[in-house]
């Protein structure tokens, strides 16, 4: 009783301040659906030119570099150690797909087996690499659309450096074999107190620069920014109470938890940066306005229940995965949305797709996101499910939402901040390039191996008229060509964080017009 109680009472409580926060949003015209609103993000001269330090076409804005000026410590510490964090997380992931079809690689150490590598990778990412360098963003882009200097900017440096002290620390405890044993919640709940204390503080600046704002309307990018800085702590925090969940209600808070640290956590961030860089880049608004603030609620209406289609026949009532199952549909309507306003703008100015590669970057990203959605949806479906589930298919889609979606977007998104951050250009832009072409044909190799793969082993773990070892054996291929994608995505990773360490060490301020602002 006390567990139903409390789950349901701090539902009551979140559904409440989603409704404060929708009827604020009525009442202070945040709904107005015209253009003139998708201008904000623009300044005087700025449309129908393209924006992109990488290219050398940046126009100089004094109010703009004094609001970047405050967020330049906080924003590069995210930044940089995110990217330390998407290496280290990288050969990790690329050991532990090796470990698949060589079982007997490094079995010396306990530290070396797959359970432990494997969920070092998956913390890193999330946790490391995709977290820091949302949140990062976040903080970029937020005094940016409020045209207000970030306020309290020590608050976001203290957050930064308790976060990645408990992300360390929860590293070396699952190296050790402590863990809480349950997937993406793997860190013990000890050590996820300073990621929740580090968080909560990184949050402080940007909730009063919200409220300090100097433009009454906020941009869809700051709806998207604010309210996964509001949904992933309560997600947290109710998914790390020790000894409160067990047995079938730990699985279902564990994937209530699990999926919306994608659908709640990454996916506003992924979808703020990209609603806020597309059109900047191109000089041109998003397509419709309207339809971007209906995706946004229509996320925060459909998306939370989507993750228990993770337990379609399992030890839950059959009402749960219904429910989850229909919203898991329902999620054509955001997705939609997102899909028309930022396909339909890229596709308008094909030009600047050519010239821009964090243009490239952000905008196959946001095509990645249709595509993670749709299969998602269709993957809920029971008939669908009972062929992809406890196969690599499963991990194919996670991929393509986690890598194909929000890390290529955080790719843009990073090379075009720093040049504004640092005051420097790109010291080796040809590795732009090559950072791009790694990771697409990467991922290209390792979405196709594991979603063919992943089909056919769901089918034959099917067939009665099978036995078990051959599902095992008709993977093999698959997961080897998972290696091969695995490898040239890390390379493409190291590319990175080689330029990431040049504009920070190495190269010297720029002198050409554009690169500072």
């Amino acid at each position: 009783m006390l567990t139903i109680g409390l789950f349901l009472a701090i539902s009551f409580l979140v559904s409440l301040a989603g409704l404060a926060a929708l009827i604020w949003a009525v009442s202070t015209d945040q709904f107005s659906f015209g253009q003139k609103q998708a201008r904000v993000i623009f300044h005087e001269g700025e449309e129908g030119c393209l924006d992109d330090p990488t290219a050398g076409s940046a126009p100089t804005d004094t109010e703009r570099a004094a609001i970047d000026a405050s967020t330049a410590w906080p924003v590069s510490l995210f930044l940089g150690v995110a990217v330390l964090w998407l290496v280290l997380g990288s050969l990790f992931g690329l050991v532990a797909s090796l470990k698949l079809h060589l079982p007997d690689w490094l079995d010396g150490s306990a530290v070396l087996t797959f359970g432990r590598i494997r969920t070092l990778h998956l913390t890193l990412v999330i946790y490391g690499w995709l977290s820091l360098a949302g949140i990062g963003t976040a903080t970029w882009i937020i005094p940016r659309i409020f045209h207000t200097p970030l306020r309290s900017p020590r608050f976001a440096t203290w957050g930064a450096i308790i976060w990645n002290a408990g992300l360390t620390a929860g590293c070396i405890a699952i190296a050790s074999g402590w863990t809480d044993g349950e997937e993406w919640l793997e860190i013990p709940w000890q050590i996820d107190t300073l990621l929740a204390i580090g968080g909560g503080l990184a949050v402080v600046p940007l909730l009063r620069t919200a409220f300090a704002r100097s433009v009454e309307h906020i941009y869809v990018s700051g709806w998207y920014f604010l309210a996964a800085l509001c949904w992933f702590p309560a997600l947290f925090i109710v998914a790390n109470v020790p000894g409160i969940f067990v047995g079938a209600e730990q699985a279902t808070v564990n994937w209530w938890f699990a999926h919306n640290v994608l659908g709640l956590w990454l996916t506003p961030l992924g979808l703020g940066a990209a609603y806020y860089f597309i059109p900047k880049i191109i000089g041109k608004p998003v397509y419709s306005y309207s339809l971007s603030l209906i995706g946004f609620w229509a996320l925060a209406l459909f998306y939370s229940q989507v993750g228990i289609h993770h337990l379609i026949g399992g030890p839950v009532p059959t009402w749960v995965v219904t429910l989850s199952i229909v919203q898991s549909v329902m999620m054509f309507v955001p997705v939609l949305a997102v899909a028309i306003n930022q396909h339909v703008v890229v596709a308008r100015n094909l030009w600047a797709f050519k010239a821009s590669l964090p243009l490239r970057f952000i905008s196959l990203g946001a095509i990645m996101y249709t595509l993670a959605s749709f299969e998602g949806s269709l993957e809920a479906l029971r008939s669908i499910n009972t062929v992809t589930h406890f196969t690599q298919f499963t991990i194919g889609h996670a991929h393509l939402g986690a890598y194909g979606f929000a890390s290529f977007i955080m790719f843009g998104s990073i090379y075009y901040m720093l040049p504004r951050i640092t005051g420097r250009l790109w010291p080796w832009p040809g590795l732009i390039t090559a950072h791009f072409w790694c990771v697409v044909v990467g991922f290209v190799i390792y979405f196709i191996a594991l979603s063919v793969g992943g089909w056919l082993q769901g089918v034959a773990m099917l067939d009665a008229g099978r036995p078990f070892a051959d599902s095992v054996i008709l993977l093999k291929p698959y997961l080897e060509a998972r290696s091969v994608g695995g490898t040239v995505m890390t390379i493409g990773h190291v590319l990175l964080a080689i330029n990431v360490f040049g504009i920070f060490v190495l190269t010297r301020p720029a002198s050409r017009n554009g690169a500072i602002a």
